[in-house]
């Protein structure tokens, strides 16, 4: 079985530390993506359960194994690079099968395991090409299928799509769902691309400065951050953070929100919108009055019938189509980001009421981590 335990692995480079006590367990079969801003140590991570990189302390496991201080080659792990490192000399078949070639597996088992591959990844007309005349989403699933033909217990991907435009990596990041579903192997993938990670993983490992934020499945994370950081990362555009304080509560019967029902209400003030008064459904501790708060709204939350109101005054329009983006700011000069279905009839410089959903507003604290009052 495929499956990946890290137990307080830490790396340092002397006395810096990168990686900074990770606890992960990945079952067999699982897509996993480490995201997270540049510098917050997801590829190093990669590299330490590839064996690129030494774990400083801690304990790595694959299929129940300790790696720790196992050969790369010995860990039944094929690693995707950024870069396609194909030899430029060498066919697309011969590409392929150099691995195996070197390792002196038969001749006929690796022309069976190339051609398997080249058919998985739609390859077969150009097994006799060479890299020069492939294009790069061509010349990267040549990469994926050098590492199919290992046959390894987990698939290891750092940023493979990073140099292709953005149509490929569309086309790609379907390529290599697909190709998860036909193998059902274990597959670790970094990006600093939140919307590739929403859009490929079973499960996503947040990670900043060395630490893991929070791990879950992609909606999980996008419905219930654990802190403002995982809240702002996930989500493009991402969440709206307005400062404001708790002024008190109103019982249940004093509301008129079916969102409200068998609840009663969290009064927040918010500073950047003159003083602005919400009410939250409130289904647990009530956080003391006075207590500085931030509250998280989604763009797409924003709606003509929300129950909370913000006076702006809108300085762009996104329109994509179907949607627009509404960019606006208070009086205060507080940024507002919404989603508006009704675009076309907006104009920059025009002043609205923003209205928005509160029942699906977040509450977090001044350090950014979540307040669970609903």
């Amino acid at each position: 079985m495929a499956d990946v335990k890290l137990t307080q692995v830490r790396k340092s480079f002397g006395e810096i530390d990168i990686i900074r006590g990770v606890d992960l367990d990945i079952q067999h079969g699982e897509f996993v993506v480490f995201v997270g801003p540049s510098g917050c140590g997801k590829s190093t991570l990669l590299r330490t359960i590839s064996g690129l990189e030494d774990i400083t302390s801690g304990e790595l496991r694959i299929g129940g194994q300790v790696m720790n201080h196992v050969d790369p080659s010995q860990r039944g792990i094929a690693m995707v690079f950024q870069s396609y490192a194909l030899y430029p000399h060498m066919t697309v078949r011969e590409n392929m099968g150099f691995a195996l070639k070197h390792a002196g597996v038969a001749k006929d088992v690796v022309t069976a395991k190339v051609d398997a591959a080249a058919k998985i990844l739609g390859l077969e007309p150009l097994m006799d090409r060479k890299p020069k005349a492939l294009s790069g989403g061509q010349r990267q699933r040549v990469a994926i299928g050098r590492a199919i033909v290992r046959d390894p217990q987990v698939f290891l991907f750092d940023e493979p799509l990073s140099n292709l435009d953005a149509e490929l990596r569309v086309h790609m990041r379907i390529e290599i769902a697909r190709l998860h579903r036909e193998l059902g192997s274990t597959i670790i993938y970094v990006t600093h691309d939140q919307v590739e990670a929403m859009t490929l993983a079973d499960k996503i490992v947040v990670l900043r400065a060395g630490v893991v934020e929070q791990v879950g499945a992609p909606l999980d994370l996008y419905d219930n951050p654990a802190n403002t950081f995982v809240a702002g990362f996930i989500g493009s555009p991402r969440m709206n953070f307005f400062d404001g304080e708790i002024i008190g509560h109103a019982p249940a019967d004093t509301t008129h929100d079916p969102a409200f029902e068998g609840h009663g209400a969290c009064l927040v003030r918010l500073h950047g919108f003159d003083n602005a008064t919400i009410a939250l459904p409130l289904g647990g501790r009530l956080p003391a009055v006075g207590t500085a708060v931030s509250v998280g709204v989604r763009p797409e939350h924003f709606a003509q019938d929300g129950s909370a109101t913000l006076p702006v005054a809108i300085d762009m329009l996104e329109h994509l189509g179907g949607e627009t983006f509404v960019y606006a700011r208070s009086s205060s000069g507080v940024m507002v980001v919404m989603e508006s279905k009704h675009g076309r009839s907006l104009r920059p410089g025009q002043t609205l009421e923003a209205r928005f959903d509160a029942s699906k507003a977040l509450l977090f604290d001044t350090h950014g981590a979540r307040i669970y009052c609903q």
